[in-house]
């Protein structure tokens, strides 16, 4: 049985950048959980008139921090799969953050959220994440380097005499 470019690569694992966004985005999501067990506790104590109040935000709060901690913790075990939601989770922090800076008008909680947004978009988004995202679809393609190959040079910019007119 022959193997693949991609089988017989060693698996290096995800870059520093995708496991430190990892764990930042799992942490956002056991804080979500943490949000859904308050407002449960609260909504038992009876400290709520709605009974959907708290427990329907609850709910919400459970279910998506709990999406959350498993595109965090996927990252930091190398799935790319998890990156998806790490990114969706960033997206919809930025207008959280943005409500908590202007209308609530809370900046100590959201600039340091907006802070924490922006840095893990650009983890998830550095050259070396996207690189070892794009390894999973390209697993055949050839590496490619900073040395231009004198055979692939566009003849339309070379001299007749071999010059390179760039």
């Amino acid at each position: 049985m022959s193997r693949t470019p991609a089988e017989s690569r060693p698996d290096t694992g995800p870059p520093t950048a995708i496991r430190r966004a990892g764990l930042v985005v799992a942490l956002e999501g056991v804080v979500a959980v943490g949000i859904a067990i308050v407002l449960a506790v609260h909504g038992a104590t009876g400290a709520d008139e709605s009974f959907i109040s708290s427990y329907g935000t609850a709910g919400w709060f459970a279910i998506l921090g709990a999406g959350v901690v498993a595109g965090g913790v996927a990252l930091l075990t190398g799935r790319r799969w998890g990156r998806a939601i790490a990114v969706v989770a960033q997206i919809l922090l930025i207008p959280v953050a943005f409500a908590l800076l202007t209308d609530s008008g809370q900046p100590w909680l959201g600039a340091p959220l907006l802070v924490v947004v922006v840095i893990v978009l650009g983890l998830l988004f550095s050259p070396k994440s996207v690189r070892w995202l794009a390894d999973d679809y390209a697993p055949d393609a050839p590496e490619v380097t900073d040395t231009p190959d004198p055979d692939l040079r566009d003849p339309d910019l070379s001299d007749p005499d071999g010059a390179d007119r760039r």
